[in-house]
Parts: structure tokens; sequence; C-alpha cells
């Protein structure tokens, strides 16, 4: 047998026949359809959209209309709910919906400030990168919502880097659900308001206890509980708002549902209502048999003074 020489080239392989090449995708060949772009560069009014959100797997195409449409407005625009319902043929309904859909993961803002004037408007924030703006720090002139914002961006950051495809394509992970708050035993719409009124006047008090409308419905039996077994108002805010840690709250709903449920009091013992002396009897009028003067006794006979003078006689 001789050896083999290494140096002679190798076959060359047979071609293989029809459309059966391994790196060819099956149907490539007879594929005609699909989308095609005629592009032209823009040089003069355009606006650059991610296409986390134009591509957003969970949003609808009203939403994904609408955020590009709200990312291509100049600062300053009207972009409530009346204005976008006046330019758009979709509704009001269709759009507050859309609108919700932005706001819950992170492309849209809405924040009450109060102007030079004293009056409270609400400004609307579009945001092109919601990750990017949820890790960029803001200004706060209140040094507690300062300390409060630090633990908010530390809770992105740590999403970020749990969840970087969720974060690289915008979204928001979902946050665990509030823990349960007890129930009045008889939830009155007046015992409910009050309650609602008081969480809603938290922020007055500390401005790290601002609640959305979603947790203060969560919360407002909770503290319709506590009203209900005679704890007063202020005592409720006190016990709900003293010694926040001093790092800041990172979800102040969630310390508020915590000390609702753990802090409860007892219920109120039952009094029974005092009942009132019956009043005294009220006799007839008498004639003294001694002095025939009136005088009140339940039967006939003499008066105080006549009584006296025959014991003094005797």
């Amino acid at each position: 047998m001789g050896t083999q020489n290494p140096s002679v080239p190798p076959h060359a392989q047979a071609r293989v026949a029809g459309n059966k090449h391994p790196n060819r995708r099956p149907g490539a060949a007879h594929r005609t359809g699909g989308l095609q772009h005629d592009n032209a560069r823009h040089t003069t009014r355009f606006t650059v959209i991610g296409n986390h959100l134009a591509q957003h797997k969970e949003f609808s195409l009203l939403a994904i209309g609408l955020g590009t449409h709200l990312q291509s407005l100049p600062k300053g625009a009207p972009a409530d709910i009346k204005t976008l319902a006046a330019r758009f043929p979709e509704g009001a309904t269709r759009i507050a919906a859309a609108l919700r859909e932005l706001e819950a993961h992170g492309y849209l803002r809405r924040e009450r400030v109060r102007t030079s004037t004293g009056r409270i408007v609400t400004r609307t924030i579009s945001c092109n990168q919601p990750t990017a703006a949820r890790h960029r720090p803001e200004t706060h002139d209140h040094p507690e919502a300062r300390a409060a914002a630090k633990p908010q961006q530390r809770e992105a950051c740590e999403e970020s880097r749990a969840h970087p495809r969720r974060a690289a394509r915008g979204e928001r992970a979902p946050r665990k659900p509030l823990p349960d708050v007890p129930r009045p035993a008889y939830p009155a719409p007046a015992l409910l308001e009050a309650a609602t009124d008081l969480l809603a006047d938290l922020r007055r008090h500390d401005p790290r206890l601002l609640l959305s409308a979603c947790d203060t419905a969560h919360l407002a039996p909770g503290v319709a509980a506590w009203l209900e077994r005679d704890v007063a108002p202020a005592a409720v805010r006190r016990a709900l708002s003293a010694d926040l840690p001093p790092e800041g709250v990172r979800r102040p709903a969630a310390l508020l549902a915590h000390r609702l449920a753990a802090q409860l009091p007892p219920p109120a013992p039952f009094r029974a209502p005092a009942v009132a002396p019956p009043p005294p009897a009220r006799h007839p009028m008498q004639n003294c048999d001694g002095c025939d003067r009136g005088f009140r006794a339940p039967r006939p006979g003499r008066c105080r003074d006549c009584r006296s003078d025959l014991q003094e006689a005797a």
C-alpha cells in the first residue's frame, strides 16, 4: 500500500442540485412580495423615533401613532386629551386609553406643578428613551424630595441590570402588588370619602408621601377601618407619616399598606348609651289642714311648717 500524498489537491464536491443549498432559506427564491423601502434622506422637519416605540409588541397601533405624534410636537405645545381629540378622529376615550398605555411603559409622564401665580397645572412629558429618563437625575427643590428620588433611581438601575433585554426595549418590569389592607365592617360612602381625603392630604405634611389615584383607592379601605374604630384623623395621619426612613421611601404606598395592617388598633369597646334618671314625681296640690296654705303632697294633710309647729309643741 502506498502512502497518501498530502500535496494532492482535494477532489471537488458535486454541486448541490436544485434549490437545496444548506445556506439558502426555504422559499427565499420564490418570495417576491413583502415590504420594500423607497427612502429619501430628510434634511428638515423630521423626528427620530426609536424602534422600541415603533415596533413595541405590547402597544396598540393607536398608542404607537400617538407616541410618535407627541415626540414630533415642539416644546410647549398643548397635549391634553381635549386638544388631541379635536386634532384626531379617534375620540377622547380611545386617546385617553392610548395615553395610559404610554404612561404605563414610561413613554409619557404627567406631573402637576404650581405656577408662579399659585395655579396648579398638569405638565405632560414625552420620553423618547424611557430607560434613560428613569436613570437621569432630576433636580428637586426640597431636600426630602431629593432623598426620595435616589431609591427610585437605584431601583431603575437594578431593574436594568436584572433585565437587560427588557431595559433595552424600554419596557418596565411589572411591580409587585401592594399588601392587603384591613377592611371596614360597614364601608359607608362618607367614611371612604373621609379616608380618601386623609390620604390625599398626606403629601402636604411630607412630600415623600405623594400617592397615585390607584394607590389611594387601594389604601382608602384600610384608613376607613381605622376611622371606624374611633381613631381620630390626626392620630391616623401621625401613625402613617411618623418615623419615615431617613434614606427615603422607595414605594410610599407599600409602606403605608404595611403600617395600616400591622398597627391596626383593636375595636373600640362597646359603651351602652347612658340612661337619664327619671324625672322626680310631681305631686298634686293640697290645702294644708292647719293654715289652709297650698303645698304639693301625695295625700292631704298639713304643710311642713305646720308639722314643725306641732313637733315643737309636743
